[in-house]
């Protein structure tokens, strides 16, 4: 319960900082910038929901029914785009599509076009531009949703329908879809909450939304009551994408006890049909992440001599200092909260601890502002003038460090470490508890003998999500670090808010090679196997019991 209250903290303080300000800030807000913010953010996850919605179901299907040439290595490679921030893909598109890009001068040289009114040319800063890059991003919440539904789905279903005279695209409308519906609102809804939670592509984009606007009347016209006020507004929508997505959980989970496990075969399509499946597939890879890599290698290439690699190996050294610090304090908390759930479930506690998993939800600058007007306080009227007395000449030690960045890392992904920790021990029978209380093992001894190296690799899944995260997050980062402090992120973006982008290629790439760590092991060496989930606790068992044994 003090964990709770001490990580819900940021968010008192927000709700107090919001009803404290005057109604005129409010009202000023409505008059001027709020409309602009509510309408452009409404556009922007309307046009990210359906263009994920279109490219994650459909290719969802496609792997799911259809065998066709490369299709094993689109069934992976097809989330490599989870890999890029959007920040980075949108500078990248912003340096390819921009007047004085290479692909308009290359048209312009074709052509003999001298002057914009001598063509039309889609603007890529602009609400439909950053839908394209968020879509491209981000479709793969709803790819490996709805891949896994299709999959799972009962193959005496398919045939049926087929015996009633449906072919596969009826089968589709009226069987597939419908049963794998839940599974693709969840997919959904999460593109939705991470749309809502964009800063970067739509900051270098110049889309005005809710986090640029929350951005901009904090440090822009230094207004933090209006900031708070716009967060609270922000952190509405979230919460109803939040109870959307929690509804749909439980429709899939009620749904899943009757799956039959027998799986459709997949057909094998005529050659015309296997390259437009081919094509469906390898369009969102090669604009998602093929493409973007290219052109993010030649560009570090092409700058590597003037590229400044002190200042790139101090940023590398804090991101890394950063992301292991928060990676390991999440796993410590995840354990220790979902352990404590396991000791003593009542329902309160249960309910409360919920409260956790809705960082992840909240977007960066909500989360910065919430985590600045505490620390920042207990700053000025308690811990200043202690150290003041002391003589020591470092003040806002808490608002002023690292220290805040790591809170708010924990505040935003410890519902990553949670989760990921808590799907582990449900596996972990309590017929295990029961057994190593009979041997003599008290709590503590059960917890580190026998939970923790049954939750090795959700620990391992856990600490690396969390370590990734945190090594791309940006507003939070660009909000809340030290002075003279850079990381990854904020040196990318700092770069392409300059228009020097191949300069920043080389952070750009690094920041993608720390991302494709975990999709790569998740994939290919974090598949659990029944010897996995059984050896580890007869073993662990059986050497207890010898212990207490020889002890006896």
């Amino acid at each position: 319960m003090a964990l709770v209250i001490l990580f819900g903290l940021p968010f008192a303080a927000l709700f107090g900082l919001a009803l404290d300000a005057e109604r005129e800030v409010w009202s000023h807000l409505w008059q001027t910038v709020l409309p602009g913010y509510v309408i452009n953010s409404l556009q922007l996850t309307l046009l990210v929901g359906v263009g994920t919605l279109v490219l994650g179901v459909g290719s969802g299907w496609v792997m799911a029914m259809y065998d066709f040439p490369g299709r094993p290595w689109f069934e992976w490679s097809l989330l490599l785009p989870l890999a890029y921030p959007g920040y980075i893909v949108a500078m990248v598109y912003a340096e390819l599509l921009d007047y004085a890009g290479p692909v308009q001068s290359t048209l312009r040289g074709w052509f003999g076009w001298r002057t914009p009114r001598d063509y039309w040319f889609p603007e890529i800063a602009s609400i439909e531009g950053a839908a394209v890059v968020l879509t491209l991003v981000l479709y793969p919440y709803v790819y490996l949703l709805s891949r896994t539904a299709f999959q799972q789905q009962a193959g005496v279903l398919l045939e049926a329908s087929r015996m009633l005279g449906f072919n596969r695209r009826r089968s589709f409308w009226n069987v597939g879809l419908p049963l794998a519906r839940p599974a693709i609102i969840v997919g959904v809804s999460l593109v939705l909450m991470e749309t809502l939670a964009d800063f970067g592509t739509v900051k270098i984009l110049a889309v005005q939304t809710f986090t640029t606007g929350i951005y901009h009347t904090w440090f822009g016209t230094s207004n933090p009551a209006g900031a708070a006020q716009l967060a609270l507004s922000l952190l509405g929508f979230v919460v109803l994408l939040v109870a959307v997505e929690r509804h749909s959980r439980k429709l899939q989970q009620s749904q899943s006890r009757n799956i039959i496990a027998r799986p459709y075969p997949r057909k094998r399509p005529e050659p015309l049909k296997q390259g437009l499946a081919f094509l469906a597939c390898g369009g969102p890879l090669f604009l998602g992440f093929l493409l973007p890599s290219a052109l993010l290698i030649g560009w570090t290439w092409q700058a590597w001599a003037s590229m400044r690699l002190g200042e790139f190996g101090e940023d590398v050294l804090h991101s890394l200092t950063l992301s292991a610090g928060a990676a390991v304090l999440a796993i410590v908390l995840g354990v220790f909260l979902n352990y404590g759930i396991r000791l003593n479930p009542r329902p309160i506690l249960r309910w409360v601890l919920r409260l956790v998993s809705l960082g992840y939800a909240i977007p960066g600058p909500v989360i910065a502002l919430g985590v600045l007007i505490p620390f920042a306080w207990m700053d000025r009227t308690w811990l200043n003038p202690l150290l003041l007395r002391w003589e020591w000449e470092l003040t806002y030690l808490l608002s002023g460090t690292v220290l805040i960045l790591l809170f708010a890392y924990l505040v935003r992904f410890l519902s990553l470490a949670f989760g990921t920790i808590e799907a582990g021990l449900s596996h972990v029978t309590s017929g295990m508890d029961e057994a190593s209380r009979m041997l003599g093992r008290n709590q503590w001894q059960t917890l580190r003998e026998i939970h923790v190296p049954l939750l090795r690799r959700s620990v391992f899944t856990a600490g690396l999500l969390v370590f990734v995260d945190v090594m791309k997050e940006l507003p939070a980062t660009l909000m809340l670090r030290p002075f003279n402090f850079g990381t990854l992120a904020t040196r990318a973006f700092s770069y392409a808010a300059e228009e020097r982008l191949q300069q920043a290629s080389l952070w750009c790439l690094t920041i993608v090679l720390f991302g494709l760590v975990p999709l790569i092991l998740t994939h290919f060496k974090m598949q659990p196997t029944r010897r996995d989930l059984q050896e580890p606790s007869s073993h662990r068992l059986m050497s207890i019991a010898q212990t207490s044994q020889t002890g006896t």
